[in-house]
């Protein structure tokens, strides 16, 4: 994986951010085991509850055009602060896969690989629900 390269696309898809009200511009890419990478931008509305981070807006595009397995995901922001994905994001990108790798950058230089289960511990997975719902039907 050449880290480098998805965090150049993060940073050229935060050119693209819709962010009239915050000012902020996010930018994100994400990269599937098949080596296809998918770009996204944060998308604000005026209803806040309306808008899209520039994660989710990556991965649900890879998964519209059916990719299912990503692999790691870059977030551009200009600073350290603006490349913490939020918690309905770190969900989402868990969904996906619990290992996905997390790279973090800002504009004033900082730098961070991590992985979404360090980001999201004792997390709410999806094999989790199916369990308890078949474990009920034994009953």
């Amino acid at each position: 994986m050449n880290i480098e390269e998805l965090v150049k696309r993060a940073k050229e898809a935060s050119k693209r951010a819709y962010s009239p009200y915050s000012g902020v511009r996010i930018g994100a890419a994400v990269l599937t085991k098949g080596g296809n990478i998918f770009e996204g931008c944060n998308i604000e509305n005026i209803s806040y509850g309306l808008s899209n981070c520039a994660e989710r807006t990556a991965i649900f595009k890879a998964v519209s055009e059916g990719e299912r397995e990503i692999v790691a995901i870059a977030v551009y922001g200009e600073s350290e602060e603006f490349t913490r994905p939020c918690g309905a994001c770190r969900q989402v990108m868990l969904e996906f896969n619990e290992n996905m790798k997390v790279i973090r950058h800002g504009g004033d230089g900082f730098h961070e690989v991590t992985t979404i289960k360090k980001l999201l511990p004792q997390s709410f997975k999806p094999g989790g629900l199916l369990n308890e719902v078949n474990r009920g039907k034994k009953r």
